[in-house]
């Protein structure tokens, strides 16, 4: 088959669609996310394909058709890749106690499947400018994202024998001295009402403060058992 100037391009939208959606996929497959190289190459060369039907559908219709007002809408199919991109982002979202992951891989997919609408029509420019963006929103944006000042927040329970319960008020002492904030506080009986739990949210703008609160509960011999789980709020 003689290679035509069609041929180039049809080749030339699918590469870069599948290269820029590879790249894209390389930062996630580094920082170890379930959706990666693989999946956001094919995403964006996928919406590129599909996109590919509408730009060239001169060159697929009958002969029969073509004599007629036959048109395919490229809105319509762009609209239609971008809802089947929502089923397929959703799926990367999962929960870990009370934090939410996946939600920038599942925003990496749609923008990357967005790119490759992009690079379906030609529309060279600001496919590359999105392209950039997308990279420096994902790695330069991530080193300044981990040094800029963020409240923390910890779940955390204290377990006592029920007859050597620290005071509330001492609890709340404690949790303000090590530089915490009390967001919620529950209360428990366990273990037959032998054991009684405090449950708490506790919030801090500095990491390090964690390390000193687990210290002081470590070296608290009434402190029967601990927990301290990190989330995002």
């Amino acid at each position: 088959m003689e290679l035509t100037a069609l041929h180039v391009e049809i080749v030339v939208r699918l590469g870069s669609a599948w290269l820029v959606g590879s790249l894209i996929g390389l930062e996630r497959t580094y920082h170890g996310r379930p959706a990666g190289f693989r999946t956001h190459g094919l995403v964006c060369g996928a919406s590129a394909l599909l996109m590919l039907v509408t730009g060239y559908q001169a060159e697929w219709l009958p002969a029969e058709l073509k004599l007629e007002t036959v048109r395919t809408d490229p809105a319509r199919m762009a609209q239609g890749i971008m809802t089947g991109i929502g089923f397929l982002g959703a799926g990367v979202i999962f929960q870990e106690g009370l934090t939410v992951r996946g939600l920038t891989t599942a925003a990496s997919i749609w923008i990357t499947a967005a790119l490759g609408i992009l690079f379906g029509i030609g529309f060279y420019y600001p496919a590359l400018v999105a392209a950039i963006f997308t990279f420096g929103t994902l790695s330069v944006f991530r080193w300044w994202e981990d040094r800029m000042p963020t409240e923390v927040y910890a779940r955390t329970a204290l377990k006592f024998l029920r007859e050597e319960t620290m005071p509330e008020k001492d609890v709340r002492a404690l949790i303000a001295n090590h530089g915490f904030a009390l967001a919620s506080l529950g209360y428990r009986l366990s273990e037959d009402g032998r054991a009684f739990e405090y449950r708490l949210v506790i919030r801090t703008a500095d990491k390090r403060n964690i390390e000193g609160l687990v210290a002081t509960l470590r070296g608290m011999t009434e402190v029967r058992e601990f927990q301290l789980a990190l989330f995002s709020d």
